[in-house]
């Protein structure tokens, strides 16, 4: 019951910068009006694709599935093609375990899937070899389970130990060869640990996914343009803030201005601004959202949140000043690899600026 009060509150936050208005006891009911978008006719999103090399060509708007249980994942990737979002991106565990389920029903070049590589920085006691092993384990484990022979974009999570990012990515490198993984990625990685993980490889990461909303600079940073130079793409996580959605960034009297022009709203806004500046963008389904919580309702808000979030990508463009308006926005602000020991020196510690907080 907490869980659904905290995001029905989120949803109050979503609704509020759409400028519609809704009582909680409407969004705990689940009223469809919640999170209304601009509909979009099924499979009329042209997105884009990345032509990552060996074939892969990767859809540049993905579908996150982060914090939503197995029922509610399969809910939203069903959804998600049907708005014309073939890319899912989804953790090992219960989300894996929901596009699994979708899968049964959808032939399997109807989704681009990417998963990642389940995080070791917890573990400290883990040795590099353990680490590889790891890898190798869950490969088998995810392919199984998800039954298809080949992952098109696996990526490798965040560690502050080098040497576990080297053994880990070689099992990686291995696996692509072998051709059971398309593309290869990284997880909040920050310039060091690229550095180190370009040290060694023989296999350079396709992209880096990290946090990236207005707020923060198109250059995250300098992440975005040092990534590049070692011809590595941003894929961003996180358009309308990390860990829930981001009420400065919502209720902005830049963006709501912006998106009352368009007649869309400011959650657009910013994932088509990401899109606009060359990055590729992984959205949450709706603005129901939190720290290890989501939401897919069967109640037609998601289904609009799909769409809304497809609407981005072919449904309108922003100008040239609208983009530097944008652009030069400084907050909300946040560190790139967010939820990265080795990047964001605040995680973890309970301070006001922890993600985990």
């Amino acid at each position: 019951m907490a869980a659904m009060h905290r995001l029905a509150a989120l949803a109050a936050l979503a609704c509020t910068a759409s400028g519609l208005t809704l009582d909680r006891r409407t969004l705990l009911r689940g009223s469809s009006a919640a999170l209304a978008a601009p509909l979009l006719p099924a499979h009329a999103a042209s997105i884009p694709t990345w032509d990552l090399g060996g074939g892969v060509a990767m859809p540049t708007l993905a579908l996150n599935t982060v914090g939503l249980t197995a029922e509610a994942t399969e809910r939203a990737v069903k959804l998600a093609v049907d708005a014309g979002i073939s890319h899912v991106d989804f953790h090992p565990g219960i989300e894996r375990d929901g596009v699994a389920r979708a899968l049964k029903s959808l032939p399997r070049d109807a989704l681009f899937l990417t998963t990642k590589v389940r995080s070791p920085q917890n573990n400290l006691a883990l040795t590099p070899a353990d680490a590889a092993d790891l890898v190798k384990r869950q490969l088998e484990e995810d392919r199984k389970i998800l039954g298809v022979e080949k992952v098109d974009m696996w990526m490798l999570r965040e560690t502050p130990n080098c040497d576990i990012i080297q053994a880990q990515w070689r099992v990686l490198e291995d696996a692509q060869r072998a051709g059971v993984v398309g593309a290869l990625g990284v997880v909040n990685y920050c310039e060091k640990q690229l550095d180190c993980l370009l040290n060694t490889a023989k296999i350079k990461p396709a992209l880096d996914y990290y946090c990236l909303h207005p707020g923060m600079g198109r250059d995250a940073h300098g992440l975005r343009s040092y990534a590049a130079k070692r011809g590595v793409k941003t894929f961003a996580y996180g358009a309308i803030g990390e860990p829930g959605p981001s009420r400065e960034l919502l209720e902005g009297d830049v963006l709501r201005r912006i998106a009352a022009k368009y007649g869309v709203g400011p959650a657009q806004v910013a994932v088509r601004w990401n899109l606009q500046n060359g990055n590729a963008v992984s959205a949450r389904p709706t603005a129901e959202f939190g720290l290890g919580v989501s939401a897919c309702r069967a109640d037609g808000s998601c289904a609009s949140g799909l769409r809304d979030r497809a609407f981005a990508v072919a449904g309108f463009a922003l100008t040239k000043q609208e983009m530097r308006e944008i652009d030069a926005l400084t907050a909300p602000d946040a560190v790139p690899c967010l939820f990265s020991k080795a990047c964001n020196p605040d995680l973890g510690t309970g301070n006001a600026a922890d993600p985990l907080r």
